[in-house]
């Protein structure tokens, strides 16, 4: 018998595949406000709807979270993309103790079971996708946050390049803070806004840079920063959106980073080679130069 009927969702998975009632929770760590899945109690969802993360370990992690927090017997829907993880899915389920019916439709594949009443694996799968100190890193991250097991060579060359700042500026696509630490070394910055879609960044970004002139924001920077009259912002900002190549996130960074800047405040930015963004600053800025080019990577600072 069960003694809740909330529902949880994790994600936007496509309404013509699985629809998350009205009512539901929203759990997703890339949607600023939802709730956290880590900190639901044991037990007290009916019913779940997740779509699956790509990489396996965040995926598993997402599992099992999930199905920790449903009551034994609630419906578990599960689905993704067949060539994103959406092929192993069922057999994850099957590795932690559920009866799986597995269905395909529009290059998903869309699982459902109930809560077991018994789950095997779940701690070690928990264990595994949560967050850690990167040792080589010297810094704590979590499964799934952008370059969460190695330094971006974007973020690298930029951070090699970038100036001694001062006054007041944003770091826009904060990660786990590897910008930050080397913006923050000059003692003439005042206050650091630090901005991330992602939840999980944000919380080890608060671990990674405990300077008290840094200020961390979970937050979609696309909707605006809610920041004016900055001397400066840095930002290797994101291409993909779901996997897939999305120009326009960079192109609205660069329009947010224009918003939040005083005259004579400046961008600095890193872009994959390939990407026309000289065509989005050029309008925006008085003065845009390139102040670097390797590995495939462009550097360069916009003057407002």
């Amino acid at each position: 018998m069960h003694t809740t009927t909330r529902s949880g969702v994790y994600g936007t998975p496509p309404a013509e595949l699985a629809e998350a009632p009205d009512s539901a929770t929203q759990f997703s760590p890339l949607i600023p406000g939802s709730e956290k899945l880590e900190d639901q109690p044991e037990g007290t969802l009916n019913d779940m709807l997740v779509l699956a993360p790509p990489g396996t370990v965040e995926r598993r992690y997402t599992t099992a979270l999930a199905l920790r927090a449903l009551a034994p017997g609630g419906a578990l829907t599960i689905l993704a993309p067949k060539d994103k993880g959406g092929s192993r899915i069922a057999k994850e389920l099957m590795a932690f103790g559920c009866a799986v019916s597995e269905t395909s439709r529009r290059h998903h594949r869309i699982c459902i079971c109930e809560r077991p009443s018994r789950l095997t694996g779940i701690d070690e799968a928990l264990n595994d996708g949560g967050p850690r100190l990167d040792e080589a890193l010297g810094l704590w991250t979590w499964p799934g946050v952008f370059s969460w097991n190695r330094l971006d060579p974007g973020s690298v060359l930029l951070e090699q390049n970038l100036p001694a700042f001062s006054g007041r500026g944003a770091d826009f696509g904060c990660g786990i803070g590897v910008l930050a630490r080397t913006i923050l070394a000059s003692p003439k910055v005042e206050h650091l806004a630090m901005l991330d879609i992602d939840r999980r960044a944000v919380e080890m970004t608060a671990r990674n840079i405990t300077d008290s002139r840094a200020e961390m924001r979970w937050a979609d920077v696309r909707n605006g920063a809610g920041l004016t009259g900055l001397n400066f912002v840095v930002m290797n900002p994101p291409f993909h959106d779901g996997g897939a190549e999305d120009q326009s996130l960079g192109q609205s960074f660069i329009r947010r980073a224009t918003e939040a800047l005083r005259p004579g405040g400046v961008l600095w930015l890193v872009a994959n080679r390939h990407l026309p963004y000289e065509g989005v600053l050029k309008p925006l800025f008085r003065r845009v130069t390139l102040k670097a080019e390797a590995g495939g990577y462009k550097i360069y600072e916009a003057m407002k």
